[in-house]
């Protein structure tokens, strides 16, 4: 392109946004470090959204100047907008990567846009990105964008003399098309530089995930290759790197609540005098500009502080603060993971429903509501928490899911509800976010506030004569209490169930069998008991009862 037009320019973008956006949420769920800093790839899609949103402003009011001086001052322009919308670690960083390919291009007036320049600008970005952290760290996507850098430095070093500085003769298609083929092989190692993040930061490794901002910046490239190649062009192929369903202490590796961003500007801005107090305040601080415009960035419980540090120094304005917290626990909600984890057993389409939307994984139990050992402890592995307490939901299964809690590669712990039931309502007082003995405690608490009850038909005559084969029989803690018609013997369970753990609610769940379906059970409710039912389709037992 013998000048960087607009619509180039902002064809190149887009493409570049489209791709990050189209899989923003994996590179947001594999967000580990340096904290948890908001969302990566968010920030870096509100980075590329605001180059862009420059390029249409600029589209519209035009750029003054020929051709070389319409470049400098439209990457100019868009290094500003980068940095104006830059949020968090990964979008301050990006936009000083934006800032450093800039200031390269705008340095070279009168030279084309050739491989030669474009390995030029890529390594002026990764030094601008280096310098805008204080102590920057290896495994980041710091990391993966200076290999990138180097990929395109080697790569000049096997084209031809004519396709390293390209000549004013080639046209604007074969000048994309041979950046594209040099930037299509910087994104093949890019990947490779991204699968090995985990080997040279230790969060990464424990927490089985790649950087999230170095795979960001592969799609935000695979994007620019798929811009220049033209309408129509399908993206290179980049790797998914999806996260584990685990969480890890490195939610925690920052003592601060808030990500606070905002842009200082004024008249002799000095960075370098206002890191310490900003560091006194909290952590993951960056400030980046010049003399005129500071993006600051920084952790802290005390945004309002940290931005009075700029009283009489400059204006405070484009403030943006985000509760990392809150968005720690939207992405655990999302992901379904939590510290700890339930396993539960459960026999019944219906129970197995309910176990699920409680938040539980569900191991099938069949018929006779026995799983297997290797059944439980797949189960348990297969769970997205790191912490898995086992609910087996009858006393046959306790001691095989003690054998598979302890042949377990993570921590899981038997709280011993023997009946389904128990189980259900025992497991509404977990609390994901806490730690394994912490939930065991709460959750075997709630069980013995539990009154369990059920009726079921008779197997067989019953030796002393009270009831035939087939005929209803209600259980209250395992000990039979009434026997006779389905109806009678569902109140009379009820009411002793009821006074027994002295409560007026009495969660109701229908069997697959039951002689009488759900909404006709009120007409046996004793009177002062209010009822809650629930589909749960198990088998053998008509009706399942349990009072708290």
């Amino acid at each position: 392109m013998p000048d960087p037009s607009i619509a180039r320019f902002r064809r190149v973008v887009s493409s570049a946004l489209a791709s990050l956006e189209s899989r923003r949420q994996e590179v947001n769920d594999l967000n580990v470090f340096p904290v948890a800093d908001g969302d990566t790839g968010d920030n870096m899609a509100m980075t590329l959204r605001a180059v862009l949103d420059e390029l249409d402003r600029v589209d519209e009011s035009g750029v003054d100047g020929d051709d070389e001086v319409g470049r400098t001052v439209l990457v100019q322009t868009l290094a500003r907008a980068a940095l104006m919308g830059a949020r968090g670690n990964s979008g301050v960083i990006l936009s000083q990567i934006v800032r450093g390919a800039a200031e390269e291009l705008a340095s070279r007036p009168g030279e084309l846009v050739d491989p030669l320049l474009v390995a030029a600008a890529f390594a002026s970005a990764a030094d601008a990105a280096y310098d805008s952290v204080r102590e920057p760290a290896e495994g980041t996507m710091l990391t993966v964008f200076r290999e990138m850098a180097h990929s395109l430095t080697r790569q000049l070093a096997h084209l031809s003399a004519d396709k390293q500085r390209l000549g004013a003769d080639v046209s604007e298609e074969q000048q994309d098309a041979i950046l594209a083929e040099v930037l299509e092989r910087a994104i093949a190692d890019g990947e490779r530089a991204v699968a090995r993040t985990p080997e040279q930061l230790a969060v990464l490794r424990e927490s089985g995930v790649v950087d999230a901002g170095g795979h960001g910046l592969v799609l935000i490239l695979a994007g620019v290759v798929a811009g220049l190649k033209g309408d129509g062009a399908e993206l290179p192929e980049v790797a998914h790197h999806e996260p584990p369903k685990l969480t890890r202490p490195h939610h925690e590796d920052s003592r601060y609540r808030y990500c606070t961003n905002f842009i200082v500007s004024g008249e002799g801005l000095d960075d370098r005098a206002i890191l310490p107090r900003l560091e006194a305040l909290g952590d993951s601080v960056l400030v980046v500009g010049d003399e005129a415009t500071l993006k600051v960035h920084v952790h802290t419980d005390a945004p309002e502080t940290a931005m009075g540090l700029f009283d009489g120094v400059g204006e405070v304005g484009n403030v943006d603060i985000a509760d990392m917290r809150q968005q720690v626990a939207e992405r655990d909600a999302r992901l379904g993971t939590g510290r700890t984890g339930v396993v539960a057993v459960a026999a019944g389409k219906g129970l197995e429903r309910l176990f699920a939307e409680l938040g539980a994984d569900v191991v099938p139990g069949g018929e006779t509501l026995n799983p297997s050992t290797s059944e439980l402890l797949a189960g348990i592995h297969g769970a997205g928490a790191e912490e898995i307490l086992v609910l087996p939901s009858s006393s046959n299964v306790i001691m095989a899911a003690e054998r598979a809690c302890e042949l377990s590669e993570k921590p899981a712990r038997v709280v011993p509800a023997k009946s389904q039931q128990a189980s259900l309502l025992a497991l509404v007082e977990l609390d994901p976010g806490a730690a394994l003995d912490e939930n065991a405690a709460r959750v075997e608490a709630a069980l013995d506030d539990v009154a369990t009850g059920g009726v079921a038909p008779a197997a067989r005559d019953d030796a002393q004569g009270r009831f035939k084969r087939g005929d209803a029989v209600g259980f209250v803690e395992g000990e039979i209490v009434a026997w006779g018609g389905a109806g009678s013997t569902l109140e009379a369970t009820i009411e002793l169930l009821a006074a027994d753990g002295e409560a007026e609610i009495v969660t109701v769940i229908g069997g697959a069998e039951a002689p009488l379906p759900l909404d006709q059970v009120d007409a046996h409710v004793p009177e002062g008991v209010e009822l809650e039912k629930h589909e749960g389709g198990q088998p053998s037992w008509w009706w399942l009862l349990a009072a708290q």
